[in-house]
């Protein structure tokens, strides 16, 4: 059986900055009374580096507009073992500001599939950047009018591919329901977790990490539309012996992300036995995929799948677009990136690609 995708709603913080202002601002968190000529001539060229033109954040005040872009939820450093805000601080900016963007996405979503918020019967939430309870779940309910008995399920913690966990969730609903109506809710608030001080494999984060949200609604494909989208498989591969590969812990002064340097390598290792036989599996080869949503975790994780599967550079463009326009917003980027290739009427099957801790490969059929 296949998902139906009926809509898609993206949305972002009302804010953005340009990405060298981003790293001016970066600049004073690192503490410059410590840091090194060296460092601070490299920050710039960190930031230039990671493919994002401009990013949306909850913590500016104002975006970029002729003028720098205004903060005050990160004062500058001032001292080496000055760290920042304190996670129980950047929690608490996390409940403020989540529940905002998941409503507008999940609106937007059922606006673009014509369905009735009581018609909704599951919805999967998901998210990595934050945790309260009561979570944006129940002001989703109560905000859009959905029923108090839709089953909620929350996906936590799972990286940048945790909107393809979701999906898998929401087909397995609709499979063994055919009256079932799934939304499925990505929310991020990347950028409450800035990392103060010189740690290039943090600084690389925090030159790539934005706030944004998307939303999907589905339902089981029973004599879907000639033009609709469907998800058809999800598979999923977890690299051996790469756990350190890639780590997002809770510190006390935020979640740390790091990332390791040889992740592209790994990627170009692995990455093309794993797809060619799951799909394989789907009556497929790599050659025949029409278009690929593929989630930007940095350009040069972007040159590693495109060289690993052996496909023409162009067939990037859409991830590189979204990652430029919205920088790397963790799980709903990839949504950002179907509703992009829906938008062009991109040539199907369509496969979407992320990766996250483990290191884990995840993976979804679209026709």
């Amino acid at each position: 059986m296949s998902f139906e995708l009926l809509g898609i709603g993206t949305t972002t913080p009302q804010h953005s900055i340009a990405q060298a202002e981003a790293a001016v601002h970066a600049e004073a968190l690192s503490c410059s009374a410590v840091s090194t000529d060296q460092q601070r001539r490299l920050l710039p060229i960190l930031y230039r580096r990671a493919g994002v033109k401009t990013r949306h954040s909850v913590v500016l005040e104002s975006s970029t507009n002729g003028e720098m872009a205004r903060q005050t939820f990160y004062p500058p450093a001032t001292s080496d073992g000055d760290f920042g805000p304190t996670t129980s601080h950047r929690m608490e900016a996390y409940e403020t500001h989540a529940s905002a963007l998941a409503i507008s996405a999940v609106r937007q979503a059922l606006q673009d599939g014509n369905v009735n918020a009581d018609e909704i019967t599951h919805l999967v939430t998901v998210s990595c950047s934050g945790f309260s309870a009561p979570g944006f779940d129940i002001l989703l309910l109560k905000e859009l009018g959905f029923s108090a008995d839709v089953s909620r399920t929350h996906i936590g913690f799972m990286g940048c591919h945790g909107a393809l966990n979701g999906l898998r969730v929401a087909k397995s609903f609709t499979d063994s329901n055919p009256e079932a109506r799934v939304v499925v809710c990505a929310v991020e608030l990347c950028s409450l977790h800035q990392q103060y001080g010189w740690c290039p494999n943090k600084i690389v984060a925090n030159a790539l990490f934005a706030d944004g949200a998307a939303a999907v609604v589905g339902k089981q494909a029973i004599d879907p539309a000639e033009d609709s989208w469907t998800l058809v498989c999800s598979g999923s591969t977890v690299v051996p012996d790469s756990e350190e590969m890639m780590s997002w812990r809770i510190g006390n002064h935020g979640f740390e992300m790091t990332l390791s340097p040889q992740i592209p390598d790994l990627i170009n290792a692995t990455l093309r036995n794993w797809l060619e036989q799951w799909l394989a599996q789907q009556n497929l080869t790599i050659e025949e995929i029409g278009c690929w949503a593929i989630h930007p975790g940095g350009p040069r994780i972007l040159n590693a799948v495109a060289e690993a599967a052996g496909f023409d550079e162009g067939l990037l463009t859409p991830s590189r677009e979204i990652l430029a326009q919205f920088g790397n917003m963790s799980s709903p980027t990839v949504l950002f990136i179907l509703k992009k290739l829906q938008a062009e009427n991109a040539a199907l099957p369509c496969v979407m690609l992320g990766f996250g801790p483990g290191l884990t490969i995840e993976a979804a059929l679209v026709r």
